[in-house]
């Protein structure tokens, strides 16, 4: 049973919310006291808080960091009213999961309750994957940092995959995002940890020198081949193979490559027998493969063949919620490293790199930071320490739009919701209804931007 506390000092709001979620099966309980509720969070067991900014006595930010040392985990949806919305904000920066405004319809409550609980669930999934990991480079390395739903996405993945040892995957994502640090994950928690892992990226070599290295050869089976060679497919006989850059491949070693995977057996350039092969076979690649296929560059029965469990790696740009703990990460590595005393970024210059684009993705953050612990030795990294293509993206912020009052006056509330709603379907439009993309333009959570979506009736994908 998950249990739901709230907290706030008026009982028409405690009363309705607690019927809105015992109606959908949660176990809602109440107070109207900040003090009771760090009490209720440090003596039972609570799953998430809905937390009113304005109580009586102290303060709802004072309570919630209080939450927060109690518990750093536990979820918390601050409850706003539309004058009080900076301090929502800080209170998203202070660890909240996301905020909502009086008065609020019951759909809005049960969705972002909804939302908030599924990353409770992935956050705790994580929490068992490290625990679960002997070793510890699949999630302390630099590219498996981060709490994002995308990212938590991924650890799911890993963990499930990494169960069923001969099953074939495939990673699709931007270069830069961490495609092999995946594949090197569901080798080390799977059954075959103990074996080789086995890479080779599949865009570096001709067809010829690349079928050797896959297959091998026997001696004498061309002019240079002096001495026998092992391929790749058999040093990773019990292991993992690991595919980089699949789409780059020649179509004729594409052919020799799904009949391994479809047969199991390999036979060695020059060789005239087969020889069975154990080995996990994880592909992956920044092309679009469908698309690929289309131009007639991709075999359409390979995709099928490799496709069997797709793990996808979203571009560090669609969730930078993620870029902070990075950051964190990679300023104490680098300042270790090069023995320099930078320990923090300032929030002007923190915004800045929120606001990149980062087409180079992880692998760009990481140089921009080891760039800048190479280069200076403050505590704090400022804005001008930072690469000039950072600065060049820095959006100009433009004069707020102005709007007329009439004699008779105007309903505020009202107002403000509909100017909300137009500059939600203009971001809309803009974005071609991704959601993620919506909510980076509008600076606002995902979450947020969802629970928006609903009250307004806006479409969004994804």
């Amino acid at each position: 049973m998950v249990n739901i506390l709230i907290v706030d000092d008026e009982a028409f709001i405690r009363e309705n919310l607690e019927r809105i979620l015992a109606e959908d099966g949660y176990r809602p309980f109440s107070t109207e006291s900040g003090a009771e509720a760090v009490k209720k969070v440090s003596e039972e067991d609570v799953d998430l808080v809905l937390l009113d900014l304005n109580l009586a006595g102290k303060s709802g930010l004072d309570v919630l960091r209080e939450l927060k040392e109690i518990d750093p985990e536990v979820l918390v949806i601050i409850i706003t009213g539309y004058g009080t919305v900076e301090s929502a904000v800080e209170a998203l920066k202070m660890g909240a999961y996301d905020y909502m405004k009086k008065p609020f319809k019951a759909d809005a409550i049960r969705l972002i309750v909804k939302l908030a609980l599924e990353t409770q669930s992935l956050r705790r999934e994580v929490r068992h994957l490290r625990r679960d990991a002997k070793d510890k480079d699949l999630l302390d390395s630099a590219d498996m940092v981060g709490s994002s739903p995308a990212l938590l996405q991924v650890y799911r993945q890993i963990r499930e995959v990494s169960k069923h040892e001969t099953a074939t995957v495939l990673i699709t994502g931007e270069s830069g995002t961490g495609k092999e640090l995946v594949a090197r994950g569901i080798h080390n928690l799977s059954p075959r940890k103990e074996r080789p892992f086995v890479e080779i990226n599949c865009g570096s070599l001709p067809f010829n020198l690349l079928e050797t290295e896959l297959f091998g050869h026997e001696r004498g089976a061309f002019t240079d081949a002096k001495n026998r060679k092992i391929g790749l497919f058999e040093e990773s006989n019990g292991g993992t193979i690991f595919l980089d850059e699949i789409g780059e491949m020649d179509m004729n070693l594409q052919v020799k490559l799904l009949r391994v995977l479809e047969d199991r057996k390999i036979r060695r350039l020059g060789g005239n027998r087969n020889i069975d092969i154990d080995a996990r076979v994880i592909a992956a690649t920044n092309r679009n493969l469908k698309e690929a296929i289309e131009d007639k560059t991709f075999r359409e029965d390979l995709y099928y063949r490799l496709n069997v469990f797709p793990i996808h790696i979203s571009p560090l740009r669609d969730r930078r919620e993620d870029i902070p703990p990075l950051l964190d990460y990679f300023i104490k590595r680098f300042s270790r490293e090069f023995n320099k005393r930078i320990r923090e970024i300032s929030r002007d210059a923190l915004d800045l790199l929120i606001r990149y684009h980062w087409p180079g993705n992880v692998r760009e953050l990481r140089n921009v930071v080891e760039r800048i612990c190479i280069m200076h030795n403050a505590e704090v990294i400022k804005p001008d320490f930072l690469p000039g293509e950072i600065w060049g993206e820095a959006p100009r912020r433009e004069a707020p739009c102005s709007y007329d009052i009439p004699p008779e006056g105007i309903m505020l509330e009202e107002m403000i919701g509909e100017i909300e709603k137009d500059l939600i379907e203009k971001a809309v439009r803009i974005t071609g209804g991704n959601v993620a993309k919506t909510a980076r333009l509008l600076n606002v959570p995902r979450g947020t931007l969802r629970y928006k979506l609903e009250k307004y009736g806006v479409a969004g994908e994804g």
